[in-house]
């Protein structure tokens, strides 16, 4: 099997060669972390304590850990703890968030490269954030007597058909696994279904819940506050999480709402960083001035046409969800996107609104449509309509913003029942009962 496997990922290697070469000399991509990923060259621990290995394919799951990364090392100070992710912007973001662990670029699922990182760095426990089934780096950590576990796990019904289609290869794999700690009951009998056994799949919620600030007064949004010049009196419409197209469904929004609430202000954080500069010409050639983030500009108050504010840094979504009374949550008025996380701006007690394609987030969806604690609308010409009638009725819309905040802060607890989980597992593994 690990031949195989390795014969199918060189050639995909190959075949993206030119793809990956051209984007490297262009928009200097792909260009770090080779010896990592390829000869696995991971950093060396020199410790002989327990150490536990957390795999965060990018910014999303990185910042996920938070919650479980600072109680993990309240708790059990003496232990290793390491964080690989994919992604350059994955691992800029971990060095930030994580100054004082061991990060690095995650193997390729090759068997020389998985095999050499766990050597060097001798896991306790490799756990794998919401879904990463590689088989070479799951049996490479097996082999060396690491327990195996996926936290936070989910499995979305394509996942979940996709995966079915290869339940056959991908068996072993799934065996090979000692804890599935998931989100819900759902994602669970999903799992089980592929054929990991029962007693191994915990239902312990969803990590993102606890990791989520609710209070606007937090450090990170005042300061936010400050820099962008947002005047008290402002009231905020943030979209944030935008893709190819929905900047333009929410300045549109924004200019007809503008015509009657003049104190409206416009924030748009785009999802993925190569489009940061797209979008600020695009708005700049639709007759907007436009501060940025990245630049340190100050937005001026006061003035009858204040400017957009373009958010274009990484990681600060987050805190700038706090800024916002009206919250467009992006990656959903298209197929094929299937939405983002919109537990963040409900947490703010923001008046919470997405699009039809929300497939990543049904449940998220369905849980919080159910509790009248967000607005889904049918399509980008809705938008503008969904963002006056807020305007309108601020009591309703500031019902549905509590009502959203009240279902995610009921949610709290999936830190720590998955340290349990993780608890559990290390001293399974220092006893020698694993599998």
């Amino acid at each position: 099997m690990p031949i195989v496997l390795n014969v199918i990922y060189l050639s995909i290697l190959f075949a993206c060669a030119p793809l990956l070469i051209f984007r490297a000399i262009h928009a200097g991509k792909y260009r770090q972390g080779w010896a990592e990923k390829v000869l696995g060259r991971a950093p060396r621990r020199i410790g002989d304590g327990p150490c536990l290995w957390f795999h965060a394919v990018s910014v999303g799951e990185v910042l996920l850990l938070k919650p479980i990364l600072h109680e993990l090392v309240r708790r059990r100070p003496g232990w290793d703890v390491v964080v690989s992710t994919t992604t350059p912007t994955g691992l800029t973001v971990a060095r930030r968030t994580y100054p004082d662990l061991v990060t690095f670029y995650a193997p390729l699922d090759f068997s020389w490269s998985t095999r050499r990182a766990v050597a060097r760095l001798r896991p306790s426990v490799l756990a794998l954030v919401e879904l990463e089934l590689w088989p070479n780096l799951i049996r490479a950590a097996k082999r060396s007597g690491a327990g195996v576990a996926i936290i936070n796990g989910r499995l979305s019904r394509r996942s979940h058909g996709g995966y079915r289609r290869l339940r056959g290869p991908l068996g072993s794999t799934l065996r090979r696994l000692d804890a599935v700690a998931v989100q819900t009951e759902e994602y669970a009998a999903r799992f089980v279904d592929l054929g990991v056994p029962s007693p191994k799949v915990r239902v312990t919620g969803s990590v993102k819940y606890d990791g989520l600030e609710s209070d606007r007064d937090n450090p990170q949004t005042l300061a936010l506050r400050r820099a962008l010049g947002l005047a008290p009196a402002d009231v905020v419409f943030v979209a944030g999480s935008t893709m190819d197209g929905e900047e333009a469904a929410a300045l549109a929004a924004y200019r007809a709402a503008r015509k009657q609430h003049p104190r409206l202000r416009l924030i748009i954080v785009p999802r993925h960083a190569n489009r940061f500069d797209k979008v600020a010409a695009w708005l700049e050639e639709q007759g907007e001035t436009v501060v940025r983030r990245s630049e340190d500009q100050v937005a001026p108050r006061g003035g009858a046409r204040p400017p957009v504010i373009l958010v274009d840094t990484i990681g600060e979504l987050a805190a700038v969800w706090g800024l916002a009374d009206i919250a467009f949550v992006g990656g959903s008025l298209a197929p094929g996107r299937g939405g983002q996380n919109m537990m963040e701006p409900a947490a703010f007690g923001a008046a919470v609104l997405f699009g039809p394609f929300t497939e990543n987030f049904r449940e998220t969806v369905e849980q919080l449509l159910s509790v009248n604690g967000a607005r889904q609308i049918a399509g980008p010409e809705e938008l503008a309509t969904a963002v006056i009638d807020d305007l309108k009725d601020p009591e309703s819309a500031a019902a549905r913003g509590a009502a959203g905040r009240a279902y995610v802060l009921a949610q709290h607890g999936a830190t720590s029942r998955t340290l349990a989980e993780l608890d559990r597992l290390v001293e399974s593994v220092i006893s020698g009962k694993t599998a």
